[in-house]
């Protein structure tokens, strides 16, 4: 194994615009797809808890990911996209910031504190939940330039 070289240096790049998008989903039963349809979850409301763990997650990333820089966080958006017919719930987590440094380990974060979150406020419902395709959707900003995800 080579040698750990610890946090890269980033004190001679530019500050740009940066953003990143990151997606994933959670497959549900059709019980725990209830749940949400009528808002009854007994832990209280499961997009608005979600999304607050999104948000603190984005903010919290160099504390849980040992190699990330503290960045700014300018913005970040949480959609959330019920899918009754797979019995899924997609969320989308998009991030901005100005900095040295990109923002994909945040909207990667976001997402699957997300998904944890959900899965949590729905176990009672049962244990057979999966948080599924965690991914980088697109990023823009930096030296490595703009990505977007073929499919």
């Amino acid at each position: 194994m080579g040698k750990s070289k610890g946090m890269v240096d980033i004190s001679a790049k530019e500050v740009t615009a940066r953003t990143a998008k990151a997606a994933g989903s959670v497959l549900i039963s059709a019980e725990a797809f209830k749940v949400l349809k009528q808002g009854i979850c007994p832990k209280g409301d499961v997009f608005a808890t979600a999304k607050v763990a999104a948000i603190q997650a984005v903010k919290s990333t160099p504390a849980i990911i040992p190699m990330c820089h503290p960045i700014l966080v300018e913005g970040v958006e949480v959609d959330f996209a019920p899918d009754e017919a797979r019995s899924s719930v997609g969320v989308t987590v998009a991030v901005r910031s100005s900095g040295k440094t990109g923002v994909e380990m945040e909207a990667l974060c976001g997402v699957a504190a997300a998904c944890l979150t959900i899965y949590d406020m729905l176990k009672y419902t049962g244990k057979g939940m999966t948080i599924d395709r965690i991914r980088l959707v697109e990023k823009t900003g930096g030296r490595s330039g703009d990505y977007k995800r073929p499919d």
